[in-house]
């Protein structure tokens, strides 16, 4: 169920609403057309009740949430309700006069009593207030479930530029180019390789990672390749390990995911000497994505109380806007290492974007 608190102003259109109605039936009694009677207000208060009733708990509780059948009996038994017991104990708001009745019926055959007529026009009064109360309610719900996409899609591609920018910060680039710039000096073998991996990575960042869903495949090939610049300033990267497995060439995930999660574990798990141990796992099981990234803790990781980052945080909200309900994410630190689980519904995000 949406927000559905009131502003100001809509409290103030409502109060003007029924003021006005309020006097428009005080209008013939006030100019003397017809004889004011008792219990007027309580009469006309049956209105807002319904309207209310139906704007305010009935159409929100049961009806939005698909609970039809309830909806239909619940309304059926408080007009019953309500109308009954004002016939009862109220006495009829003077729509029109006696003798206006009689001239109304008086070419007729058949004259319905005037009880009658004035039972059936107070029900079909009430029934239209009601109606008119879950109108309104069903048209603020669609205003503020349009309202509350556009802020969702805002606050979306917010995090996304805030992610991009973190991608491309100038700190992950000077690295990357040091280590190339080492390889290439050195004239190792590796350095055509580091130059064909940080292009890719490139091109993955410029021209893949703005749409909403992405290969799986090619976000894995992304990760591969960045896997692979970091290692290249490692002193000893035998520990560090990478593997997909799982039907994941059909599927689809919001890019640049789960790029936070391997830059923490090489940033808090690498120590000054350049050693390090990190191993991720991934694997798809029909349409569950389990993705495991664990490391050995650094000498900053240690220091850290939180080894969380920025990009975490970030990730947290990426996922809650993404991915709502269809994710667990759980992170452990221990004394030594620190354990990131994600266990990622791929399907459901899919059907919301085709939606």
């Amino acid at each position: 169920m949406t927000d559905r608190s009131i502003s100001r102003r809509e409290v103030w259109i409502h109060l003007l609403f029924w003021m006005c109605l309020f006097l428009l039936n005080l209008v013939p009694t006030l100019a003397g057309d017809r004889e004011m009677q008792g219990f007027f207000l309580l009469r006309f208060l049956i209105n807002p009740i319904v309207f209310y009733a139906n704007y305010a708990f009935l159409v929100p509780l049961l009806l939005l949430r698909k609970r039809v059948l309830s909806y239909i009996l619940v309304s059926l038994t408080l007009l019953i309700v309500l109308n009954k017991l004002a016939n009862l104990f109220l006495p009829e708001i003077p729509l029109v006069s006696q003798t206006e009745l009689d001239q109304i019926f008086q070419d007729r055959k058949f004259i319905p009593p005037v009880q009658s007529v004035r039972l059936v026009m107070s029900a079909m009064l009430s029934t239209g207030f009601f109606l008119l109360g879950g109108t309104i309610a069903l048209v603020k719900n669609l205003y503020q479930k349009e309202e509350l996409s556009k802020a969702k899609e805002i606050r979306q591609k917010e995090s996304e530029i805030q992610f991009l920018k973190a991608q491309l910060n100038p700190h992950f680039l000077f690295n990357s180019l040091n280590s190339i710039y080492s390889l290439v000096k050195d004239k190792s073998n590796d350095a055509p390789e580091a130059v064909i991996s940080i292009s890719e990575m490139m091109r993955y960042m410029l021209y893949e990672a703005d749409k909403e869903l992405v290969p799986l495949y090619k976000e894995i090939e992304y990760l591969k390749n960045y896997i692979s610049l970091q290692s290249l300033r490692l002193v000893n990267h035998e520990l560090v390990g990478f593997r997909a497995t799982g039907n994941y060439e059909s599927k689809k995930i919001a890019p640049l995911l789960l790029i936070s999660f391997i830059e923490n574990a090489f940033k808090y798990g690498t120590d000054f000497k350049g050693k390090t141990e990190v191993q991720i796992n991934m694997e798809v099981i029909e349409n569950k994505l389990h993705f495991e990234c664990r490391n050995q803790l650094g000498q900053n990781g240690k220091r850290d109380k939180e080894s969380s980052g920025v990009g975490l945080t970030n990730i947290r909200n990426r996922l809650a806007l993404l991915y709502p309900d269809a994710h667990e994410l759980h992170i452990k630190k221990s004394e030594d290492y620190f354990t990131v689980n994600l266990l990622l519904d791929l399907n459901q995000n899919e059907m919301h974007n085709h939606r």
